[in-house]
């Protein structure tokens, strides 16, 4: 790894964190906890943050080994690459979730993949933005 990949993976993880506490922490709050499903217990009263960077981190850095493979180098090509990613891999945990565990309703399972969309198409634009930077146009 060089220090443009490790610097877009440590900007797409502050994007990652920033945007989704805003879209899943406080925007859909409300949502997710009147759309949850039948199981008890499942969630923290409050996150784990260490491990929550964690996953962040892991998550940056996935996308910006997708995005260096597609080529991503600018913000939009960034975030029009993450975003379809973001999609499709919710697309598949949600109804793999639904699926197999009470955790969440049909409900959120066709809404969650859309906000997973839009938190990885953020980070996806920083991270391709990064992976752009100090190339000659």
């Amino acid at each position: 790894m060089n220090a443009k990949t490790g610097m877009a993976i440590l900007a797409g993880a502050v994007a990652l964190f920033v945007t989704g506490y805003l879209i899943f922490g406080l925007a859909l709050a409300g949502f997710y906890e009147s759309n949850a499903g039948t199981a008890t217990g499942v969630n923290r009263e409050a996150p784990q943050f260490l491990w929550l960077i964690l996953s962040t981190l892991a998550f940056a850095a996935l996308l910006t080994v997708v995005l260096g493979w597609a080529g991503a180098k600018d913000v939009a090509s960034g975030l029009k690459t993450a975003a379809i990613f973001g999609l499709l891999m919710g697309l598949a945990i949600d109804f793999g979730f639904y699926s197999m565990t009470n955790i969440q309703n049909l409900t959120i399972t066709l809404v969650n993949p859309g906000g997973g969309a839009i938190h990885s198409g953020i980070g996806g634009a920083v991270i391709g933005m990064m992976l752009g930077r100090g190339d000659s146009a």
